[in-house]
């Protein structure tokens, strides 16, 4: 029987792992969950699954969560220090960290600095901090294993395989609700059509990321990484069918790719039950029936914001968190209807060309991190007052 504590539990990655959960029952028992603010589906989950711990973004939420509940009912955290406790609780074995954005990067450090394995579901937390969670990891003997279907496809086809014989790793991209709109027609698009992805169900901000390519950015860095490989290396298809997750290329010409439906419960219970493979819990996928699969590259006028990651992941120290930072920002405006959509790409543009990385590249404190991602929230919400009008 394997412990759970899942951050982001009434997420998108949350409510799918809880499915495999429940799939499984005589494997793995969730004895700790965390959340934001959705205190009623939360509720629901402590009710069936009866965790011992609990943690919510603030302590109002705390309070309106334990009124609603029976006594006895489980120890109820708030903030980032009730994150981390959930995170780093004796009893947990494994943390799924699906937090949304920034939030979830010192919970799953901690979790990584207890020893606890991680399902890795946050990006946000290697685009911002990789070289120091992979280095803290090796130190404790913490397992990552990847859970973004992209991620874990590649995990799976360089399973056996030398490292040094990788030629190139290829993220596969949707290209997300607006891949056939005309670049001219972006500027009028609200946020209920970017937030209508034609493959995947997702939350809202992952989902806008989708829309504007910034995910495949963001899933670059996360792969540079997870495996160790240059970004150089690391490139990207729009494969609209979605159905080809990952590749990669070997030194001899060989071509491995990992397949199957867009379904995000296959990765979440490859990674919770990794090394093995449990039975499917969705259908399986009919290579005839899916017709056609289509390769093609992504359009960088169409899409700035993946240039705008490889060269944050390229400068390093502290810019991949200012990008993250402007980015989540950018994204919570345009929700919001405060911009319009290509201005995403102009604030994360003009807040990363208002910062300089620091010149040495490695070891950038997780102080260093935070004041960094603090400093970029300030400077972006400045760029959205300017070009709200946009």
């Amino acid at each position: 029987m394997k412990n759970l504590a899942i951050l982001g539990a009434t997420g998108s990655i949350g409510v799918n792992t809880l499915n495999v959960v429940r799939a499984y029952p005589d494997r793995y028992r969730v004895v700790a969950l965390a959340a934001g603010a959705n205190v009623e589906l939360l509720r629901e989950q402590i009710v069936e699954f009866a965790p011992l711990l609990v943690s919510v973004r603030e302590e109002m939420i705390a309070e309106r969560l334990r009124t609603s509940l029976a006594f006895p009912h489980p120890v109820i955290l708030w903030g980032t220090e009730g994150y981390k406790q959930v995170a780093t609780a004796d009893c947990v074995d494994m943390v799924v960290s699906a937090l949304a954005g920034a939030v979830g990067l010192l919970p799953t450090l901690a979790a990584i600095s207890a020893g606890k394995d991680i399902a890795l579901a946050n990006k946000e937390v290697l685009v911002m901090a990789g070289d120091l969670v992979i280095t803290k990891a090796l130190s404790t003997g913490s397992k990552i294993l990847p859970v973004d279907s992209e991620h874990s496809a590649i995990f799976q086809c360089l399973l056996g395989n030398r490292h040094e014989d990788i030629k190139r790793i290829i993220l596969t991209a949707s290209g997300g609700p607006f891949l056939h709109l005309p670049i001219e027609a972006l500027a009028s698009v609200t946020p209920a059509q970017a937030l209508s992805h034609p493959n995947w169900r997702m939350g809202k901000k992952i989902t806008i990321d989708s829309a504007t390519m910034i995910n495949k950015g963001l899933e670059v860095i996360e792969a540079r990484w997870l495996f160790g490989t240059d970004f150089d290396k690391i490139c990207i298809h729009i494969h609209p069918q979605s159905i080809v997750h990952s590749l990669v290329e070997y030194r001899d010409g060989s071509m491995l790719a990992q397949l199957g439906v867009p379904d995000m419960k296959t990765p979440i219970a490859y990674a919770l039950s990794f090394p093995e493979r449990t039975a499917s819990l969705g259908p399986n996928l009919d290579l005839i029936a899916a017709g056609k699969l289509e390769f093609f590259p992504p359009d960088l006028q169409k899409y700035p914001g993946i240039k705008l990651a490889y060269e944050a992941g390229k400068l390093g120290g502290t810019m991949p968190a200012v990008l993250n930072a402007a980015n989540e920002s950018a994204v919570a405006a345009f929700i919001d209807e405060r911009i319009s959509f290509p201005v995403i790409t102009k604030v994360i543009e003009e807040t990363m060309s208002l910062h300089s990385a620091r010149d040495k590249k490695e070891d950038v404190t997780i102080e260093e991190i935070l004041a960094a991602d603090c400093w970029a929230r300030a400077m972006a919400g400045e760029c959205i007052a300017r070009l709200a009008s946009c």
